[in-house]
């Protein structure tokens, strides 16, 4: 595997080896000697599976410490558009954002670590997103950044017109307006 880098600290995108041929592909997911190997040390305890349409944009995410997730994200099928916004006070990129495309036949993944938001936008037709999580889902500890915020202008590469948004997610706050307790 290829471990790229982001140029935020521990923000990375992973391109493991797919191997194929006529009869499709081979592709390891997650190894966690390798990994571990790689300087990428988590203790994933929970895996989710959503499927979303194309202009749908989920995010921007995150849980409180000390229930904060790092996440290991991919496209099973499909391509969307992953974007990680750095939330770690006394960061040297706190507040900047960094965005990949995923797609499902380069199996492309990306290590968000815990302290950042997360959301991503749908680019095909449909896509089935996968992702590792190193801490439980925990309702209370949720928290999110309003993913049109202007100061941080993501360009999701969904048309106006063409995005399906949940109402939950039109009401996060501002990013100045976001109160977290990540320290880097």
């Amino acid at each position: 595997m290829e471990i790229i880098e982001t140029g935020i600290k521990d923000l990375l995108v992973i391109q493991p080896k797919v191997f194929g041929d006529a009869r499709g592909y081979f592709c390891e997911t997650y190894n966690e000697a390798r990994y571990k190997e790689a300087g990428i040390n988590y203790n994933f305890c929970q895996d989710n599976l959503s499927k979303s349409v194309y202009g749908v944009i989920r995010g921007l995410h995150f849980q409180l410490q000390p229930v904060s997730q790092a996440k290991l994200v991919s496209v099973v099928v499909g391509r969307v558009y992953d974007v990680a916004v750095d939330l770690r006070q006394g960061s040297p990129t706190y507040g900047k954002w960094f965005g990949v495309e995923l797609d499902g036949d380069k199996k492309t993944q990306f290590m968000i670590p815990q302290g950042f938001a997360h959301g991503f936008s749908v680019l095909s037709e449909m896509a089935v997103f996968t992702y590792k999580c190193d801490n439980l889902y925990t309702p209370s500890a949720e928290g999110g950044i309003l993913l049109s915020d202007p100061d941080l202008n993501i360009d999701w590469g969904i048309p106006e017109d063409k995005r399906i948004i949940s109402e939950k997610d039109t009401k996060h706050p501002l990013f100045k307006d976001v109160q977290t307790n990540f320290v880097y």
